[in-house]
């Protein structure tokens, strides 16, 4: 097996055609990772404007109180907060430092001698950001508070990176999706949790499918369910015993294999190929750690470069231990931090899935393996960030 962790993992981030971003309303571009750099249509504020209720005063007092949007020294105006500021004012009198008595104003004791100074209470236009400025730049995750500051920015779209669209095929005899399985049968752990890995990873299920063992019916859901979706990732099947479908059906689609089996374990038997009409398609193993190691090794980086995300980073982690290696292959460990060291779980079989959650990260074991106290590669998982 030649196709090495680390080639096989930037090769998926290389591989697609980045998708083109889309046009979404500002309500639904909370947690969306922006397309493009943002700036403001406007001034912000566009106009200057009160930050008190009060009154806009012009020179000493005492005013006397008018309706207009020009003042006279010797004039008030009532305002509200974000009201416009009339012409000519030199402050605003917040409403608890002021009183009023036949239509004349004047300062209250708690007011100070000099209040208000020159433009106090006076929010000046551009004050937050000025027409052209740059405002949030390309690749930010939008949380609300910077939706906002499009939306004042005069903003009512925004263009973000877009979300492929996933067909999902579970596959196998053996799985039943409730309850306690019998002897020979085993409880479905992918269809609970593999939609929302995706939606972590970036991209949204279009389809979902439940299948028997079955050739042709794989091979027809498979090309069904590319029609609609922009990366096609199956469960199961992926060896070459009498049970596994997915090689012959890959075959009679006419696709090409790009990758068959990565220099890793567990999950050795991922595979990733071309569909005829150019799309991709990724084959998990039915092991449910081995399919989430394909998860993290095939489908992260695949979806990163559909959207146009970054491509995913490694992090360095100090091992606690001295791990063997595993000649030939990349050993992926899930593990805990205890203080700045990694320790690996256990419960890590490849059929085994409490090692994983109970997991900080994945540790990349190289096959030479690890000392105690050095450095190794780590992979972040995506439901510890934040």
């Amino acid at each position: 097996m030649t196709n090495t962790w680390h080639d096989v993992r930037a090769r998926s981030y290389r591989l697609p055609t980045r998708l083109a971003p889309v046009e979404v309303p500002l309500p639904d571009a909370v947690g969306r990772t922006l397309a493009a750099d943002l700036r403001a249509l406007c001034d912000v504020p566009h106009y200057a404007s009160s930050a008190m209720d009060g009154w806009a005063v012009s020179g000493p007092a005492p005013w006397v109180l008018v309706a207009a949007d020009r003042l006279q020294p010797g004039q008030a105006a009532p305002i509200v907060t974000g009201g416009h500021v009339p012409e000519q004012t030199h402050g605003i009198l917040r409403s608890e430092h002021g009183a009023t008595r036949d239509g004349v104003l004047t300062p209250t004791g708690q007011a100070r001698p000099d209040e208000p100074k020159q433009a106090e209470n006076v929010r000046a236009a551009g004050e937050e950001a000025r027409q052209a400025e740059l405002v949030l730049a390309s690749g930010t995750r939008l949380n609300p508070a910077q939706v906002a500051v499009a939306a004042v920015c005069g903003h009512d779209t925004l263009s973000v990176l877009p979300r492929p669209g996933v067909s999902l095929i579970l596959t196998g005899d053996e799985v039943v999706e409730s309850g306690i399985p019998v002897a020979g049968r085993v409880r479905d752990s992918f269809g609970p949790q593999l939609p929302s890995f995706v939606r972590m990873l970036g991209g949204d299920i279009v389809s979902r499918h439940r299948l028997a063992d079955n050739l042709d019916l794989l091979a027809e859901t498979i090309s069904a369910g590319a029609g609609s979706a922009d990366l096609v990732i199956t469960t199961g099947g992926t060896g070459h015993s009498r049970a596994d479908h997915l090689h012959p059906a890959l075959a009679k689609l006419g696709a090409t294999l790009l990758v068959d089996g990565i220099a890793m374990r567990p999950g050795a038997p991922s595979l990733l190929a071309r569909l005829i009409d150019g799309r991709l398609l990724v084959g998990l193993p039915g092991n449910p750690l081995a399919a989430m190691m394909g998860m993290l090794t095939l489908v992260q980086p695949l979806l990163a470069g559909l959207s146009g995300a970054a491509e995913p980073t490694l992090q360095r982690v100090v091992v606690a231990q001295d791990l063997r290696g595993t000649p030939g292959r990349s050993r992926l460990s899930p593990y805990r931090l205890v203080g700045q060291a990694a320790v690996p779980t256990g419960r890590s079989g490849s059929g085994m899935l409490r090692g994983l959650a109970e997991a900080d990260g994945v540790l990349v074991c190289p096959p030479a393996g690890v000392v105690s106290g050095d450095e190794a590669d780590s992979l972040i998982l995506p439901w510890t960030v934040g």
